[in-house]
């Protein structure tokens, strides 16, 4: 027996801190060492409680610190070393991908403007309020009294020429169609003639006939009444908010991110499925492959997260600091090439089969990702559409 195992057998035993209520058993720490029923439950004040669970989520100790540089320079390291058991010195995995999840989509809403012509990754002022009020007019005096209002504050509000002059000739080109539409439609009622389409209404058609809500409504026979009821609500809401992301598309842009991050959760294991075929002669454990998806992930959102930020410190370098511009162009092409070659590096290492083969999974398994991610982002462009 060495000096140091007789000097440990000579300390006094921890005294315990009570009995564990579920068993029975000496309590010496936070959890029973019988039946592992921690001390706390949740039978107390609030506070204590919103403490806890704030500490298990927020926690920043060294672990970051030491997760984040080899998530984003070192391909594959911190699912080797989960594997390998060394776990304790890194954030989890989930929790990894969960936050740098959320700070991506809120960065990327942050920093993209989206406007009529496209995607903007600058702020810009947006035209759609005018624009907006002018395809709505009822009539040509109204089409007037909005056009005027819409052309001052376009010039009260627009100090670069430029810009000005833009948004003054999109105004321009809408007022003259809806005026067009509207002498067309008081001409048609004066004739007696069928009146002609609006442009700004979108129909949507059942069995050849125009949905509508009380006169024609979807119904499912074998449905309940609440489902149909709900069901042309929904559509309701597709059809207004097709409209205004006509007018404004940075009303569906916001409404697909609200619900793109919960559809990224379910791609998620579909993505380590994915990887369970590619592999299936590894003999690895599903569970292995979700953490090889759980990393991926949060590697791309990190990325997308500094490119975020990469790109705010652009628009300052433009406005500010001209010589900083072209060296940051540079670096921003070289972060969106490291993306895919990161993700093939690091299947390269964790599944250590041969170029060649490793060349071939990944092509196969990024295409079919990439038609998953399609459908994900047309299922979430639907319900956005359905439910804001």
């Amino acid at each position: 027996m060495s000096d140091e195992t007789a000097d440990l057998r000579t300390l006094p035993a921890p005294l315990p801190r009570g009995r564990c209520a579920n068993c029975g058993a000496p309590m010496y720490g936070a959890y029973c060492a019988i039946c592992g029923q921690p001390e706390k439950g949740l039978i107390r004040h609030l506070i204590s409680v919103l403490a806890d669970a704030g500490e298990a989520l927020f926690n920043v100790d060294s672990r970051v610190f030491r997760s984040i540089a080899p998530l984003y320079l070192r391909p594959g390291y911190l699912t080797i070393e989960y594997f390998a058991g060394r776990r304790a010195r890194y954030v989890t995995p989930f929790r990894l991908f969960f936050f740098l999840c959320i700070l991506c989509f809120f960065a990327i809403q942050f920093t993209i403007n989206v406007t009529g012509s496209g995607i903007d990754l600058r702020p810009d002022v947006s035209d759609v309020d005018e624009l907006s009020s002018v395809k709505s007019a009822p009539t040509l005096a109204e089409l007037d009294r909005r056009s005027e209002a819409a052309f001052a504050a376009i010039a009260a509000g627009t100090p670069d020429a430029a810009a000005r002059q833009k948004r003054i000739d999109t105004l321009t080109e809408r007022v003259g169609k809806r005026g067009e539409w509207l002498r067309q439609r008081d001409a048609a009622i004066a004739d007696g003639a069928p009146l002609p389409d609006d442009p700004n209404e979108r129909a949507i058609e059942f069995n050849g006939r125009p949905w509508d809500p009380v006169k024609h409504p979807l119904e499912i026979g074998w449905a309940p009444d609440w489902a149909n009821r709900g069901l042309n609500a929904s559509l309701a809401r597709v059809r207004e908010n097709v409209l205004i992301a006509e007018h404004d598309p940075a009303h569906l842009f916001a409404g697909v991110f609200s619900v793109l991050p919960q559809t990224m959760f379910v791609l998620l294991p579909l993505f380590a499925l994915l990887l369970k075929l590619m592999y299936v002669f590894k003999r690895r454990l599903y569970m292995e492959h979700l953490m090889v998806a759980l990393h991926s992930h949060a590697f791309i959102f990190l990325s997308l997260l500094l490119l975020a930020l990469l790109q705010l410190v652009l628009g300052w370098a433009e406005a500010s600091a001209a010589l900083l511009v072209a060296p940051l162009r540079w670096l921003r092409a070289a972060m969106w090439a490291w993306l895919p070659l990161y993700l093939l590096l690091m299947q390269k290492r964790v599944y250590a089969q041969g170029w060649t083969m490793t060349l071939l999974k990944y092509s196969i398994t990024g295409w079919c990702y990439v038609v998953l991610l399609s459908f994900a982002v047309a299922a979430a462009m639907l319900i956005s559409l359905a439910l804001n």
